[in-house]
């Protein structure tokens, strides 16, 4: 009797020894076949815990049911109920997601042009110029030849200046012709087709414009226009 009662309490003492100390379960970490390392190994239910190596290995004590948990700041964590095949097989491998890159905030402004200051020669020149071509309305003969010179003084009469094309165009105008369509002025613009020289000659004249020659692009010139031709507008 004495025999049979040892023989049990060492049976049962056994088992809580096995239950307390647990099995050995080894495995690897991976992100698409790749190694982690430094991933925490955490047995939730003994409350036990562990860090893969270099080689994304790592070995913790585990009891069938165990929970594990896998976790890493940058991929999502993972949960394992330990089964007894895992703890057999003693080599398991765990595969874990990569969470989605955040991107930072991006903040575009407004981007704000010094003003420009209008050239009072060029205004003073434009108003000569305007107050000629009007006087001209007034003058008979002047385009039916009736009147010596009478041509010459309907060219001549705004501020003595001939605005015919000029054969040999400023590096300005040839910046502009070379990047700007002919619809941006007709359509964007709104000007006149007999009024573009003498537009391009108001910008010409302003000193910004010799800026767009060292550091040219399609889109400083059209702004640099759409500028000059507020201006332009009103002292028509």
């Amino acid at each position: 009797m004495t025999l049979k009662l040892l023989t049990l309490i060492s049976l049962f003492a056994s088992q809580i020894s096995t239950s307390q100390t647990g099995k050995v379960l080894t495995g690897k970490v991976v992100f698409q076949n790749n190694p982690l390392k430094n991933v925490e190994v955490i047995n939730k239910t003994s409350k036990t815990s562990t860090t893969t190596n270099g080689a994304g290995e790592f070995s913790i004590l585990v009891n069938a049911k165990d929970s594990l948990i896998f976790f890493s700041k940058d991929y999502f964590f993972k949960r394992l109920k330990v089964t007894q095949e895992m703890i057999t097989s003693k080599n398991i491998e765990v595969k874990m997601a990569l969470k989605p890159e955040e991107l930072d905030e991006v903040v575009i402004t407004d981007i704000k042009m010094d003003p420009i200051v209008l050239d009072p020669e060029v205004t003073a020149e434009i108003d000569i110029y305007k107050r000629g071509k009007n006087l001209t309305r007034f003058i008979d003969g002047y385009k039916d030849g009736s009147i010596t010179n009478g041509m010459k003084t309907a060219i001549t009469i705004g501020g003595g200046k001939s605005h015919k094309k000029d054969s040999n165009q400023s590096e300005f105008k040839k910046l502009v012709k070379k990047t700007c369509p002919k619809y941006f002025f007709t359509q964007t613009l709104k000007i006149k087709p007999e009024e573009k020289d003498l537009f391009l000659e108001f910008c010409d004249a302003d000193p910004k414009s010799k800026n767009l020659l060292n550091n040219s692009n399609l889109l400083s010139t059209m702004e640099f226009l759409t500028i000059k031709n507020k201006e332009f507008k009103s002292l028509q």
